[in-house]
């Protein structure tokens, strides 16, 4: 699980009942849901949470860097509460759907100095595709 909501605590980071409920829904492993999702799944816990206050949380905790946005292919932007945790991401081609993988080297060692053409990496971010099993053929 993300510690989301520990994190959160340690800065001091006022938590309303809206902004609590939008960490709870994000708190998790492999959690990657759309601000729609999140709104959905807010609404389920605390009914009268509008829309805006999930969209300005999640543009707060984006800007806090304890949630990362991640955008694939042109689909909505996704909100990883796993902001302190060093992963990458497996895609579903499909539906969507998002994992954390852990890649068990280090993937700036993968590339070669020769293809670096003088840059300094700072970053690397690896994104697997494939389907998942709901949508593999035959699923």
């Amino acid at each position: 699980m993300s510690d989301l909501l520990q994190r959160l605590r340690d800065r001091g980071w006022r938590l309303t009942a809206q902004r609590r409920v939008i960490a709870e829904v994000l708190d998790g492993e492999h959690v990657h849901f759309t601000a729609d999702e999140v709104h959905a799944r807010a609404v389920a816990r605390l009914p009268e949470i509008s829309r805006a206050s999930v969209y300005n949380t999640l543009g707060e905790l984006v800007a806090l860097g304890e949630v990362i946005e991640v955008t694939t292919d042109g689909r909505a932007k996704r909100y990883d509460p796993n902001a302190h945790h060093p992963h990458q991401h497996l895609v579903c081609s499909g539906c969507g759907t998002m994992r954390d993988v852990r890649l068990s080297g280090d993937p700036l060692a993968a590339l070669p100095d020769a293809e670096r053409f003088g840059f300094t990496v700072s970053e690397v971010n690896v994104t697997y595709y494939g389907r998942c099993p709901d949508c593999a053929p035959g699923a």
